[in-house]
């Protein structure tokens, strides 16, 4: 006689995710607020936290202003400039795997910590360098630890935001941070560069990220998200946790992007049939299959990206969407900025007070903008926001004119970013409301790390695509085509973005009735005397909530 199914928690039925005896690294149930932990106490942390999105960000978007001066004074080649700011989306995005895996393994207190102080030491040694090689490399290392402070945040929030709404309102309001420092970056830099000199742009970061470290270290309750132990048959497994970690992998990810953007780069100046173009992309192709590989052949519990995570309601669909909200930005911001600084005339501020219609719009958008799905759901929410993105980049591929900056450029910042916000903020709150608590700090970086990759890539190959059109055009670097030809290219990224959404996107119900289904059939197999001892109204679960591949 079968055993009868057994009734799971809430957000077991919710996400269908069904049990299995097998131990995880972080066998914790869902996160609930320690008792300890005030309101106050919540709400400044969220702010710290907040404060190191913004920064992670204002890291990139502060060279946009700043980069022109830079290239000067250093002689750069427009190849290596791009660098500058590729370097740290490089490292940030191969390490963020690495590093959410960490803040699930250990404490993600010490990542946050640690992250922090690193980033704001190696911030201030590129101030003071001069050698436009040292600078790349310093700036590749802050993104590893920058990459540090984004999954460990996530998990911390998480942890202490667990009621739903509330979670999800804090979530939002760390996206916004994010959206601020995306905007203020301009402001910010351009405001440096042009009263004081580039390398305060490095130094403005080091002031502020030095002491959210130090406030950390007292603030952070220790015990706050420090991982349970994992118990099998009711005893503690002793788990190695240095074993947890997926360096080999992350190694050969990072190789693959390397590779694979010094290719697209030196496109334009060795041309793109020549060995030292071809040689790295195909090398990157074959290292990213290799990783894919290495990921399904080591454990579950110490995969960087687990194999498991595609068969999570939408994911994949979710992370492809995750690519394009920085590029989209990224893209803006380096073609316009080049246009109206090198070619129009105009000072670093100036062009920066031109892209305050972004800032102006995502920072009040940003928090709310994932309560519209609540009315209208997840799919027509992310189809709508991608629909505005393309018809604004679409728009933007008219700016050769300063006269079309208001009429056209003006209206095309408001649409786009407000699409491009809807999409960024309900892809990060389903991709955490459709996995478990306890792998928050990976499933963060799977996110963020999209979001890089994406910007990382895509503005290698909108330089790439600029540089190739200008060399064939009359006008040559004075000429709009070049850059026009970039706003086409974010715009097919944004088509098939949105081909993506309407053609693999399922239906929430659907999708839950199937996983439950699966459930039914995974957990009559369970033992009722294990079964009889989950605390499930508490969601203390002994046993591991990670989904099977059959889910």
């Amino acid at each position: 006689m079968s055993a009868p199914a057994i009734q799971g928690s809430e957000s077991e039925l919710k996400y269908g995710v069904p049990f299995s005896e097998s131990p995880t690294l972080v066998e914790t149930s869902a996160p609930s607020k320690p008792a300890e932990t005030s309101n106050l106490l919540r709400i400044f942390l969220l702010l710290l936290f907040c404060l190191a999105q913004f920064l992670d960000v204002f890291n990139i978007s502060a060279l946009f202003s700043s980069l022109p001066v830079i290239t000067s004074e250093l002689d750069m080649t427009s190849g290596q400039a791009i660098w500058v700011i590729s370097a740290y989306q490089l490292t940030f995005a191969a390490f963020l795997l690495l590093s959410g895996r960490l803040s699930d393994v250990y404490n993600p207190k010490y990542s946050f910590v640690g992250g922090t102080a690193f980033l704001g030491v190696l911030s201030l040694g590129a101030g003071f360098t001069r050698q436009k090689i040292g600078l790349i490399v310093l700036r590749g290392i802050s993104g590893l630890a920058g990459a540090m402070t984004i999954p460990a945040s996530l998990n911390l929030i998480v942890h202490l935001f667990p009621e739903e709404k509330e979670q999800a309102r804090a979530i939002g309001v760390f996206g916004s941070s994010g959206a601020a420092g995306n905007m203020l970056g301009l402001i910010i830099g351009a405001l440096l560069v042009q009263y004081a000199s580039w390398p305060w742009v490095f130094w403005f970061a080091t002031i502020i990220i030095l002491p959210i470290s130090v406030l950390c270290i007292f603030l952070i309750p220790t015990k706050m998200a420090e991982p349970e132990p994992v118990i099998k048959n009711g005893e503690i497994v002793k788990v190695e946790k240095a074993k947890g970690l997926d360096i080999i992998g992350v190694a050969i990810l990072t190789a693959a992007l390397i590779l694979l953007i010094f290719g697209v780069t030196s496109g334009t100046t060795s041309g793109w049939g020549t060995a030292i173009v071809l040689a790295p992309l195909f090398i990157s192709v074959a290292l990213f299959a290799l990783f894919f590989w290495y990921e399904t052949r080591i454990p579950e519990e110490n995969a960087a990206l687990p194999p498991s995570v595609w068969f999570y309601p939408n994911f994949a669909v979710l992370f492809a969407v995750a690519l394009f909200p920085y590029l989209w930005w990224t893209a803006g911001f380096y073609l316009f900025t080049s246009y109206w600084q090198d070619i129009i005339g105009w000072q670093p501020i100036i062009s920066a007070i031109h892209f305050l219609p972004i800032g102006m719009v995502a920072l009040p958008a940003m928090p709310f903008a994932g309560n519209i799905s609540r009315y209208f759901g997840l799919k027509r929410t992310i189809l709508f926001g991608l629909v505005l993105t393309l018809i604004s980049t679409g728009l933007q591929t008219l700016g050769a004119n300063k006269s079309h900056y208001w009429p056209i450029i003006f209206p095309a910042f408001i649409i786009g970013t407000f699409g491009t916000t809807l999409a960024y903020a309900n892809t990060s709150i389903a991709m955490f409301h459709n996995t478990p608590a306890r792998m928050a700090g990976t499933v963060g970086a799977i996110f963020n790390s999209a979001l890089q990759v994406g910007a990382a890539i895509g503005i290698s190959a909108v330089t790439s695509i600029e540089s190739s059109v200008e060399a064939r055009s009359p006008g040559g670097a004075a000429s709009f085509k070049g850059r026009e030809a970039g706003f086409w290219f974010a715009f097919a990224i944004v088509g098939v973005e949105l081909l993506a959404v309407l053609i693999f996107f399922r239906d929430e119900k659907k999708h839950n009735d199937e996983r439950q289904s699966v459930d039914a059939s995974t957990t009559s197999s369970l033992d009722i005397s294990k079964a009889s001892s989950l605390d499930l109204e508490k969601n203390t679960v002994p046993l591991s909530t990670t989904p099977t591949l059959s889910a």
